[in-house]
């Protein structure tokens, strides 16, 4: 569950994750000098104000996120009432962790200050810097950080074991998902096509030429030739561009025809060739699920990359030099990535020239993988660090897979999971905020 506020990467840091990728920050988290100047009780939770800098600064933040996120039409009064909703929750959590124990040591806060920087792909110190060009001492931030493990280690404690997903849960969802399936409108379907276009007023001779055509093209797809290659060699579909892909939608929304072909067919299957007015297709289900059901296929990577671990001897900027110049030397085709990987790689995979193999999403550390999930077949990243060291990775190649029955099942529970956490949170949280003494004074301004 992803719980309000509790990103390890606090709001706060928003615009340096921003800044990290190269996109400019939304807007400053500084408040205003005459809003710093006017500052007044906004609410009262159990004797604990809630001032008018404390909205201002996280509504600030509020508007930062979602400009990140694309989304500039908000009405701004209501966002003001989330935020100062969201303030006095957290009040309210944070007195109940300090009246039952939960404490956050030191060795605790600078972890997590690391995690941040490492995620920022900064260190410490610089990730200091950018708070006080932020108008943040190290001490707030700190503070803030402590606030949130607390809340974090509050809503574990006392959330957690509130949720279980049984077998049967699991069970059900799956029968529900498989009556669902003769539902077009509730059924999402990827498709991937060839297009073998026939013209208007095409002479039989030459539409047996294309159909010819078409089904060698359907040949090479079910002996495994490269969907995506075959799309470029063959289709004459303006979508080809984009490996032929006609997106994830519901299957009403797809001609009747191409949901006739591809109803039996399961993730990574091609069927018949298709007859339209346009001409031949070949389609290929990229992916099939039930709408708000885990999907039945993953887009696995297929990675491998250098690791040097930081030591006294090998400081990080001495690593991220190293696998710079390493970088260049393949790219220049002076050396082999393998070859590196084998002579330098600090990690068990060396032996391997780095190959990771086949992997499903999440199963690295995020900093890896948010990297790893940017790169195109055969691209090499620039060095990132991780809590392991720094890495350079290159991408082999993707494929989408098919989930067996056991992962469908893992997947369906942790979303079950998800599901009930979200509501045992809402139930949670509104009992403390029914149990607690809120004093509503004058509006934020």
């Amino acid at each position: 569950m992803t719980y309000p506020l509790l990103a390890l990467t606090v709001a706060i840091f928003a615009a340096l994750s921003a800044q990290a990728q190269g996109v400019p920050p939304a807007a400053t988290t500084t408040v205003p000098q005459q809003q710093r100047a006017t500052d007044f009780i906004v609410a009262v939770v159990n004797s604990e104000p809630v001032t008018n800098q404390e909205v201002m600064r996280e509504l600030q933040r509020a508007k930062q996120q979602l400009a990140q996120q694309g989304k500039t039409q908000v009405n701004p009064q209501e966002l003001a009432r989330q935020v100062l909703d969201r303030l006095i929750n957290d009040k309210i959590q944070l007195q109940l962790a300090k009246e039952t124990g939960i404490k956050v040591d030191d060795a605790a806060l600078d972890l997590a200050e690391q995690n941040i920087a490492r995620q920022n792909q900064i260190d410490v110190a610089t990730l200091r810097q950018k708070l006080a060009a932020e108008g943040m001492t190290v001490s707030q931030f700190r503070a803030q950080l402590r606030d949130q493990l607390s809340l974090t280690r509050l809503r574990e404690r006392d959330l957690e074991p509130r949720v279980r997903v049984s077998d049967q849960d699991v069970e059900q969802a799956l029968r529900e998902q498989q009556s669902s399936n003769t539902d077009p409108a509730s059924m999402e379907i990827n498709l991937s096509q060839i297009l073998i276009a026939v013209p208007e007023n095409a002479t039989p001779a030459q539409i047996a030429a294309l159909e010819a055509r078409a089904k060698r093209a359907l040949e090479r797809a079910r002996a495994g030739n490269d969907f995506v290659e075959l799309v470029r060699e063959f289709s004459d579909a303006p979508d080809r561009a984009n490996g032929g892909q006609l997106g994830l939608r519901t299957a009403d929304r797809y001609p009747l025809l191409f949901v006739e072909a591809t109803q039996a067919l399961n993730a990574g299957d091609i069927s018949a060739l298709v007859r339209s007015g346009a001409g031949f297709h070949i389609l290929k289900v990229t992916e099939k699920k039930s709408a708000g059901l885990p999907a039945t296929a993953v887009t696995q990577s297929r990675a491998r990359h250098i690791l040097l671990r930081v030591t006294p001897q090998m400081t990080e900027a001495a690593a991220r030099s190293k696998l710079m110049e390493f970088k260049k030397q393949i790219i220049a085709g002076k050396d082999d990535f393998a070859t590196l990987a084998k002579e330098f790689s600090q990690d068990g995979s060396a032996a391997q020239g780095g190959d990771l193999g086949w992997t499903n999403p999440g199963m690295f550390v995020p900093e890896f993988e948010e990297v790893m999930n940017r790169l195109a077949p055969s691209q090499i990243s620039d060095p990132l660090v991780s809590r392991f060291g720094v890495h350079l990775i290159q991408l082999v190649e993707r494929r989408k897979s098919a989930l067996n029955p056991r992962e469908q099942k893992e997947a369906l529970r942790a979303q079950l999971r998800e599901k009930k956490l979200d509501e045992a949170y809402i139930t949670w949280t509104r009992d403390l905020r029914g149990r607690a003494y809120v004093e509503m004074r004058e509006p934020a301004q």
